[in-house]
């Protein structure tokens, strides 16, 4: 998560040297995953939205982010 990148507040998520960017609510932004991998992180994201919107303040500010539990 970069802040200094633009807004909508959003992450980036690389799997098997695909990358994309996601809204705090998993939804696809940009970039190519596959589709199971992106229902994985939708899921992950809507879990953890709160974490995400948070982060987002955070990085906003400039401050240190707390670390998220990752998809295993």
């Amino acid at each position: 998560m970069f802040a200094d990148d633009h807004n909508p507040p959003h992450f980036h998520a690389s799997y098997q040297g695909n990358d994309a960017t996601f809204d705090l609510w998993g939804n696809l932004i940009e970039g190519d995953i596959p589709s199971k991998q992106q229902k994985l992180i939708a899921a992950w994201a809507e879990i953890h939205h709160d974490e995400l919107a948070a982060n987002w303040e955070l990085a906003s500010s400039k401050e240190a982010l707390f670390k998220i539990e990752p998809l295993r």
